[in-house]
């Protein structure tokens, strides 16, 4: 068994572990190594809590780890890639979900005899860890929801619903006043209220946004689910708790107002919601396109590329649910070793989750040095022969910079309009996620490849290889 002391010093080196993770995560060279500081910061935490002097019964963690370590290996084995942002919104919940229950275990604890003052700020740490929890709770099986495809993407509002959600958290704020009047765990009432009214607040939430604001919602998640983690690890006076929670909390934060900048979104208009239909097939408000839409065949594509000199592609949504990203990066491999300059255009939101693309060309082994964010390839499109935009709709829109009536106006997209032609794949002309017709389409230097991703990159690639 560890002494406290022990306990503490492995709880600082499992700190530094998860910082150095963080610091690792932060580029797709060094994620792999981010990766196993996690891990091994996880494993020490864990291994020094059993073994601290707070633990006499070791059979009920035993059979907890027994079973989530199995959920853990089977979800890790058998969830496709495509699957990944809905995964991690489901993590989020049960984060959530531990909170609150944390939370009511703290407060029904017959070994917690405070008083005064300590009593207050110990019931004010269950309060906040509950609400927390909870709204990340319901919030995270929505989001789970709606990026599964069981509810819909469109953004589902109520009549006043500001009015709406200021009530909760005024009738949260009030009832957190009534619970804290209470003595020997008689608050149960107050705290299941508040709970219920979390939970509401969680399902509204995330209901009232819509498809395009999806990868904000997920890193807002994740910084909620940080924020119930640190207040659970100050329910049970837990130091590493409350500063890992802390790390993701904030990590979390600056994650999402990354996304919203990229999409020219305020963090509160995200959500107050209504923006994006899930993939609607109707064009929203704004300039009408005007043109006509030039087909080309996988034929005439694989020609294209052939006589090109600099290629760019810009994976989105479409390449991973056609799982063709070893197709693509088949076809660079070969364009690269006939001497073309291949980039990969990669815009902070393209996806369902932030990095979501990242992480797919990275399983496809693609190199990591051609793959550039939106800010560094931008200004290098007026020169390039061709760009391939594989399932990708909203964040290749001009009119994001062409139509202030737009619905998206003013969001940084990638100009791909600007390369001498311009190539996108779909397998109609819905409009994207953000329910808005792309003018794109209609450009005279752009051509439509039509079909399903996989099928048609497969009948590029033996074009290139005739």
């Amino acid at each position: 068994m560890f002494s406290q002391g022990l306990v503490t010093v492995s709880y600082i080196a499992a700190t530094m572990l998860f910082i150095l993770s963080l610091g690792g995560l932060s580029n797709p060279e060094t994620a792999r190594k981010g990766n196993f500081f996690g891990i091994l910061g996880m494993a020490i935490a864990i291994l020094a809590t059993i073994a601290g002097p707070t633990v006499t019964n070791y059979a009920p963690i035993i059979l907890a780890m027994l079973v989530g370590g199995s959920i853990g290996i089977y979800a890790a084995r058998k969830v496709k890639m495509t699957e990944m942002p809905e995964l991690v919104a489901l993590m989020h919940s049960l984060v959530g979900l531990a909170a609150v229950l944390v939370g009511y275990a703290t407060y029904l604890d017959p070994a917690a005899n405070l008083t005064g003052v300590e009593k207050t700020i110990h019931e004010v740490e269950i309060y906040l860890g509950v609400l927390i929890g909870a709204v990340t709770f319901s919030g995270s099986v929505i989001a789970f929801g709606k990026l599964s495809g069981k509810i819909t993407g469109k953004p589902v509002t109520l009549p006043g619903r500001h009015l709406f959600n200021l009530g909760l958290l005024i009738g949260s704020i009030l009832i957190g006043g009534w619970f804290l009047g209470f003595e020997n765990h008689g608050g149960l009432l107050p705290l299941a209220l508040m709970t219920v009214i979390a939970l509401v607040f969680g399902v509204h939430m995330v209901m009232a946004i819509g498809g395009a604001d999806m990868p904000v919602v997920v890193s807002m998640l994740n910084s909620y689910s940080g924020w119930a983690a640190a207040a659970t690890g100050f329910m049970l006076s837990n130091d590493l708790l409350i500063v890992t929670g802390a790390l993701v909390g904030s990590s979390g934060a600056i994650l999402s107002y990354i996304m919203c900048r990229a999409m020219n979104r305020h963090f509160l208009s995200v959500i107050a919601g209504g923006f994006g239909t899930g993939g609607g097939t109707s064009p929203a408000a704004g300039a009408a396109p005007e043109g006509e839409v030039t087909p080309i065949s996988s034929e005439e594509t694989a020609e294209l590329l052939r006589e090109a000199s600099s290629v760019v592609i810009v994976p989105g949504y479409g390449m991973a649910v056609a799982q063709a990203q070893h197709t693509v990066q088949e076809i660079t491999k070969l364009l690269r070793e006939r001497g073309v300059n291949v980039r990969f255009a990669i815009h902070p939101v393209a996806g369902r989750m932030p990095g979501h693309m990242n992480v797919l060309l990275a399983e496809a082994r693609v190199p990591y040095d051609i793959v550039l964010e939106m800010d560094e390839i931008n200004e290098d499109f007026p020169a390039t022969d061709v760009v391939m935009v594989i399932g990708a709709n909203d964040i290749v829109n001009p009119a994001a910079q062409e139509d202030p009536n737009s619905p998206i106006a003013g969001m940084p997209v990638l100009e791909v309009w600007k390369a001498k032609t311009s190539i996108v794949m779909k397998r109609s002309m819905a409009s994207g996620y953000a329910g808005v017709d792309n003018p794109l389409f209609y450009k005279e230097n752009n051509r439509m490849l039509f079909g399903d991703a996989k099928k048609m990159l497969d009948e590029v690639l033996k074009g290139l290889q005739a």
